[in-house]
């Protein structure tokens, strides 16, 4: 046997073993849904909801390692920054830091980030959704 095909059948080995490290991808019960205008609903669930909520969808390539693991890992990641189906849990305070976070990465234009972007080309923000995601920031940390 060549050393190539025994680095490609280790490597196929490998590949096949990593398939069964089980990942936790459920979507826990959603607490209390974020209280937001119908427009605002409309962009956090198309460009926000698979890493910010309970109501992740996930994908058949979600499933397939080494992918899975960056998946799972920006989604836990992504609900423990800040859990759309977990935010009547705030109080005013939180909530006032986590709209000053959520303007400081709307201007920086960091969310959604690129990976998720590239799979998920509708979730791209346009100036006018940005705006209004800002503007709803804003009077959630006037609250």
């Amino acid at each position: 046997m060549t050393r190539t095909r025994i680095i490609l059948i280790v490597i196929v080995g490998l590949f096949i073993l990593i398939q069964l490290i089980p990942l936790n991808q459920t979507n826990p019960p959603i607490v209390q849904d974020a209280a937001a205008p119908a427009d605002i609903k409309l962009i956090l669930k198309t460009s926000c909801y698979d890493c910010h909520s309970n109501e992740t969808k996930w994908p058949w390539y979600s499933r397939i390692a080494p992918g899975s693991f960056l998946i799972t890992h920006d989604v836990v990641e992504g609900r423990k920054h800040l859990n759309f189906s977990e935010f009547s849990e705030l109080d005013g305070f939180d909530s006032t830091d986590i709209a000053d976070e959520m303007l400081d990465v709307l201007e920086a234009g960091e969310m959604p980030i690129l990976p998720y972007l590239l799979l998920h080309p509708d979730a791209s923000l346009s100036d006018s959704q940005t705006k209004a995601l800002m503007g709803w920031a804003k009077s959630l940390a006037s609250e």
